[in-house]
């Protein structure tokens, strides 16, 4: 399978921060899922990808070529959406498509328009005048329309409502019909990447800890809650983490059929994403 994006051993140092081998790979035609809590490097990583960032090590490829050496090859073939980054707003989305088709060649200026009628967005009003979900829209309508083979998203459902971050969803999941179209998708709203990512990615503090198809996670991982003593009696090299509450224990399985067989278990939890994080994050080994 070819990948549209290789980060290897990927370091960059802050004060008091640092990112630590990040190694990522994402194959045409699917979704990672970039998840971990705030400060854990979601954002420090995006920006490597893009050379948003300088003074990194480690190796980028995107579509195959150096990000730092092709990089206006890479650029008319991403679509961008960051957290912390948008247009001047004074600008309308009028302003924003007559800009647009200066920038890229293949700038679509009737997709877009066809987005902002979808999306309900007003053509000749300023950025300022916009709800923080209709800018959220509109950025996302603008990365779109220049037919881009790679996403990169940095909580592009924040501050949409359910039924407008299930459109955005919707046309995700479109975008990557044709097999020849990925998208990395960093966001904090996990039941979303729990409906779309092919992949989830889990960084913290740093490093990546944890790179897995949606599947094996959400089908194989699981969680056991019991008492002191039935936590006692389990084998550490049989669970990955474990919490203690006031009543119970709760321990994170990689493998429920094979924990179920050993210990003779058959209440296994399923996990989500958001019970993952916890457990991974704020768990004892």
């Amino acid at each position: 399978m070819e990948n549209i994006l290789e980060v290897k051993n990927l370091c960059k140092k802050y004060k008091g921060f640092e990112l630590q081998n990040v190694n990522i790979t994402l194959p045409k035609g699917m979704i990672m899922g970039f998840i971990g809590e705030n400060g854990a490097g979601k954002t420090t990583t995006i920006k490597a990808i893009l050379d948003i960032i300088k003074n990194y090590t480690g190796e980028i490829k995107i579509f195959g070529l150096d990000n730092k050496k092709d990089d206006k090859k890479i650029k008319e073939n991403v679509g961008v959406v960051l957290d912390d980054m948008f247009f001047p707003e004074i600008l309308t989305p009028n302003d924003i498509n007559s800009i647009m088709k200066d920038i890229y060649k293949n700038w679509d200026s009737k997709l877009y328009l066809k987005y902002l009628t979808d999306f309900s967005l007003p053509r000749n009003k300023a950025i300022k005048t916009l709800s923080k979900g209709m800018r959220k829209k509109l950025e996302i309508a603008t990365a779109i329309s220049h037919h881009p083979q790679l996403l990169i998203l940095d909580e592009p459902t924040a501050g949409l409502d359910p039924v407008a971050r299930n459109e955005v969803i919707d046309l995700f999941q479109s975008f990557i019909q044709n097999e020849e179209c990925s998208i990395f998708l960093s966001s904090h709203i996990t039941t979303d990447l729990e409906h779309i990512a092919d992949y989830i990615t889990f960084i913290n503090n740093g490093k990546i800890i944890l790179s897995k198809t949606r599947e094996e996670l959400l089908e194989d991982y699981g969680i056991v809650k019991c008492s002191k003593e039935e936590f006692e009696k389990i084998d550490k090299k049989d669970f990955v983490q474990y919490k203690k509450s006031k009543y119970e224990y709760e321990i994170l399985i990689e493998n429920r059929k094979v924990f179920s067989k050993k210990y003779n278990i058959d209440t296994i939890d399923k996990i989500t994403l958001e019970e993952l994080m916890v457990l991974m994050i704020k768990g004892e080994k």
